[in-house]
């Protein structure tokens, strides 16, 4: 029989693959290994089954045999091929390699890696006991050519490497027989195998091993009858009494002669082999679309987390701006040491007084302050108190940013696991001082620049040289953080808006009213864009974490139209 599938098939289930082996799931979501073991098992078996068996719809039919742990699968395998060539361990549990027998004429089909690519060969016999992640391969003429056994380890191993190994192998296989015992038949672990194969469309045959003979009827009547329930009515049963074992620790050769007998009859008709591979292919193809929207919804549970976790990060710092500007219009920054420096300069008791007077008087004043013995130190200290203000807000600000989107993501598993490898986001980037501070000296360059461009052709006229480019742009600064809203107590508020009117009226006094309120909010809207560039800098420190934790969305959409279109050459 030659292969007659749709090429455009193969090509969308390799497609697939690729998508699923791009599917990651880095972040410790509440479905994490649930669906890390999903992708695990879904790529393992279109490695291990699908492509391999699309592409070589002639290969030997590959029949694993799977059960319990001590349900007696190696001593079947060597009876029914009356030799010894697999061996259990001794000792429970053990890890043990992976034994698949085949006729010499198939060796081809197996000693490459078209199947379990992942699993080393070994080769020899008897073998069991092994290395979990190698196969061994027994060539036997008592097994027919067309047809494959694989004795695979205990699927209730307390070894987990036992248990992955088990599964993966039935996961490539296009036969089960699954052996279980008379004793043993109902339990949990492997009717959950059984209920996978029939979720897949598995093709199924099930040993029922050490039958006491005068139970043998009522035995198989009760499992035969939990396996029409379980959707498995057609699978074939094979009921093996307790007997007295060999010398060479075989089961009687009467005893399994009907599993041999089957297992050749199925090994020389082509066709009954095609019937088992095609509906076992059939079954695995049909689970793809479901199983593929599983890791999917993974990926986007990924996402979405992802999604909290920059937003959190996004709002942190957005408060932290809108602290920011609080801080410029309510007076904050005009408290301690820039009130102080600004009471040296201007005076404070007779301020409202000089402002009834008229603001000539109050401008020969603070030019007095400018132009006398000390303007240097006077303005001086003043710009520096403003400076080191402004410096510190914006300091404390970036910690607060820091401080509260980590406490963001500590609510959450993910986050808290990035916080774990990435300690150095609950507080500011390094320097965070130095660039502090250099944003306040570039945002007085700004004001500076401003203050020129504004004089124009008034740089000569006596009211600006006697107060001067940096006593303006000092003022200026001064203003744009003076509208004090009531935040400030008591006398502060009168000396607080005392300092904005005083400051506001020497400028108006040079400029005109129009111009200094245009001045004012120019300084307010540089400062911003400055504070907005300097905490998107803090931002991408969480936002390059993210970054790197390689989650996105396109994935999860190619999945989905990968799968769609499995579906439709299907």
């Amino acid at each position: 029989m030659t292969d007659r599938l749709d090429p455009a098939l193969i090509d969308a289930v390799s497609e697939l693959r690729g998508a699923v082996a791009d599917a990651r799931f880095p972040l410790e979501t509440p479905d994490a290994q649930e669906v890390r073991d999903q992708r695990g098992q879904l790529l393992r078996q279109l490695d291990d089954y699908a492509l391999p068996r699309l592409r070589d719809l002639d290969a030997p039919l590959l029949c694993v045999v799977g059960g319990s742990t001590g349900a007696g699968k190696s001593t079947l395998v060597n009876s029914l091929l009356g030799d010894v060539l697999t061996t259990s361990g001794v000792l429970r549990p053990t890890t043990r390699a992976s034994v698949l027998i085949h006729h010499p004429a198939d060796a081809g089909w197996f000693t490459t890696d078209r199947v379990l690519p992942e699993l080393a060969r070994l080769t020899g016999g008897p073998a069991g006991l092994g290395d979990a992640s190698a196969v061994r391969l027994v060539e036997s003429r008592a097994l027919r050519p067309g047809l494959a056994l694989l004795d695979a380890p205990d699927i209730d191993s307390v070894v987990e490497a036992n248990r992955d190994l088990a599964r993966q192998l039935l996961g490539a296989a296009d036969l089960w027989i699954f052996v279980t015992t008379a004793a043993r038949y109902a339990d949990a672990v492997p009717w959950q195998m059984l209920l996978q194969a029939a979720e897949r469309g598995t093709s199924v045959a099930l040993v029922l091993d050490r039958v006491p003979a005068g139970a043998m009827d009522e035995v198989l009547t009760d499992f035969s009858a939990m396996l029409r329930e379980q959707g498995l009515g057609d699978a074939p049963v094979f009921a093996v009494p307790e007997s007295q074992l060999t010398e060479d620790g075989l089961l009687p050769p009467e005893e399994v002669g009907d599993v041999r007998g089957w297992l050749h009859n199925l090994a020389d008709d082509a066709d009954a082999r095609q019937v088992v591979i095609r509906r076992t292919l059939a079954g695995t193809l049909a689970s793809l679309d479901r199983r593929s929207h599983a890791v999917a919804q993974g990926v986007d549970s990924q996402v979405a987390v992802l999604d909290a976790l920059r937003e959190d990060a996004r709002l942190g710092h957005a408060d932290a701006r809108e602290r920011v500007e609080e801080s410029m219009s309510d007076g904050t920054l005009l408290r301690g040491e820039v009130l102080a420096r600004w009471q040296e300069l201007v005076g404070t008791g007779e301020i409202f007084k000089q402002l009834d007077a008229g603001v000539g008087r109050l401008r020969d004043r603070v030019a007095g302050f400018f132009t006398g013995r000390r303007p240097t130190a006077a303005t001086e200290d003043l710009g520096e108190a403003l400076e080191e203000g402004v410096a510190q807000l914006l300091e404390s600000q970036l910690e607060a940013a820091a401080a509260v989107t980590a406490r963001a993501w500590r609510a959450d598993p993910a986050g808290a696991a990035l916080l774990e490898r990435h300690p150095e986001l609950s507080r500011p980037g390094a320097g965070v001082r130095e660039r502090t501070q250099a944003l306040v000296h570039d945002w007085q360059s700004d004001l500076l620049e401003m203050v020129r461009r504004q004089a124009g052709s008034k740089r000569t006229t006596a009211r600006y040289l006697a107060i001067g480019v940096n006593g303006l742009g000092v003022l200026l600064m001064l203003l744009a953080f003076a509208s004090t809203g009531g935040a400030l107590l008591g006398s502060e508020v009168a000396i607080a808006g005392g300092s904005a009117v005083v400051a506001q009226r020497i400028l108006e006094a040079i400029f005109g009213d129009q111009a200094v309120r245009s001045l004012a909010a120019a300084a307010r809207v540089r400062l911003m864009e400055r504070v907005e560039d300097l905490l998107a800098q803090e931002r991408g420190r969480f936002d390059a974490v993210l970054d790197e934790v390689g989650v996105s969305a396109q994935v999860a959409q190619r999945l989905r139209e990968a799968a769609a279109r499995v579906e439709a050459h299907r």
